[in-house]
């Protein structure tokens, strides 16, 4: 069952809903430039949803995301990217969850987008001391690789 057809059977359902949002939004990403523009708003408008059913769920889950397609999109008039939107998004997920690996992890990308090298440093390292998600530990890899990365590359600077 992909996405769509499960948030079509399952309106109600908050996590269908921001997985929906999740796939989408990657697939932009890895689509990129004015092409993903369509995926990337068809990601908003799930997210959105998402937070209309319950902004909590998933650990607040639909406002990371939300927050990096903020500062990942092209502004007005290309796109509906806003740092500030983007700013206030990720602030919710911290606060949802202040210790979580991604609402640090893209809190840390946000920073480091903005040339704030010292407080991405920091959130990078509290995603990267993140407790194990349970079932998630491939994602969990993934994303530890990430921080790595990214903190090799704060390092050099």
């Amino acid at each position: 069952v992909d996405a769509e057809q499960f948030t079509a059977e399952h309106p109600d359902n908050v996590e269908g809903w921001i997985w929906s949002g999740i796939i989408k939004s990657t697939y932009a990403g890895a689509k990129g430039g004015l092409g993903a523009l369509g995926l990337a708003k068809a990601a908003r408008k799930d997210l959105e949803r998402a937070l209309e059913i319950d902004d909590r769920a998933m650990h607040g889950s639909a406002y990371t995301s939300l927050g990096t397609l903020y500062f990942s999109v092209p502004g007005w008039p290309v796109g509906f990217g806003s740092d500030k939107k983007a700013e206030q998004m990720l602030h919710k997920g911290l606060e949802i969850n202040p210790e979580g690996i991604d609402s640090n992890y893209f809190y840390a990308e946000f920073r480091r987008d903005q040339r704030q090298w010292d407080e991405a440093k920091s959130y990078y390292m509290k995603a990267k001391e993140a407790a194990p998600r349970p079932g998630r530990p491939v994602a969990d890899q993934g994303r530890q690789q990430e921080i790595a990365t990214a903190l090799d590359a704060l390092n050099v600077r």
